[in-house]
């Protein structure tokens, strides 16, 4: 009788994203400063910008939990239905407002989030001064609100990463793992994906947990080991 084979289904990992899975270091700690100040901003809009995988939507859904704002791509805001986003939330996150935005849309919500005590969060991958923005009071007025970076990690919160992306995987690794990884990976919140989901794929499909000889090999194939 043959054996059943056991198939490396693709599943889609759910990610954590309450304020308790955030690991806060120096590399976040001003950005998660300002979240935790809210209410009480001083203006009625920030920018959170960093790298891609660098927190910024993880950090935009806790300040989303604690606001009960709405969210929104960048570029599905159209002009004209400004004031209707504000109409059952009392803040809105945009995401990816780099990428491409309407300038009319974005420079009118930013008043009336003014006019009507509402706040928004922004994001972005470069600091907002980066942004190819070609309205100039919309420039200008994005150049004025206070904007927070999230930095490069250090090997710390490189670990925290590796083992919450694990851990959304539903898979678990021991310190000597974690140590093993983060000593040899590329320092990239990129690179800390890329090993996770090439973990979780091998380990499913070899049937075995992640050890160190099995990192070793996997970084080894991905080439994102440090220079």
């Amino acid at each position: 009788m043959s054996r059943p084979v056991q198939l490396a289904l693709d599943f889609e990992p759910r990610p954590a994203l309450e304020r308790e899975d955030f690991l806060v270091t120096a590399s976040n700690a001003d950005a998660v400063a300002w979240l935790d100040r809210w209410p009480d901003w001083p203006v009625s809009a920030l920018v959170v910008y960093g790298p891609p995988a660098s927190g910024k939507t993880h950090l935009s859904h806790v300040w989303q939990a604690m606001s009960g704002a709405g969210r929104i791509e960048a570029a599905e805001l159209g002009e004209g239905a400004e004031r209707t986003l504000f109409a059952q939330r009392p803040a809105l996150v945009i995401e990816s407002v780099d990428r491409g935005v309407d300038e009319p849309a974005l420079f009118n919500l930013l008043n009336i989030a003014v006019e009507l005590g509402r706040h928004l969060l922004l994001t972005g991958e470069p600091a907002p001064g980066r942004w190819q923005v070609c309205l100039p009071d919309l420039g200008s007025r994005l150049n004025a609100l206070p904007a927070v970076g999230l930095g490069s990690p250090d090997d710390a919160l490189l670990s925290a990463l590796l083992v919450k992306q694990l851990a959304d995987r539903q898979l678990g690794v021991t310190d000597e793992v974690v140590r093993y990884a983060v000593s040899r990976m590329e320092r990239s919140f990129e690179a800390v994906r890329w090993l996770a989901e090439a973990l979780d794929e091998t380990s499913l499909a070899e049937k075995r947990r992640i050890t160190v000889p099995l990192v070793g090999r996997v970084l080894e194939a991905l080439d994102v080991t440090r220079s």
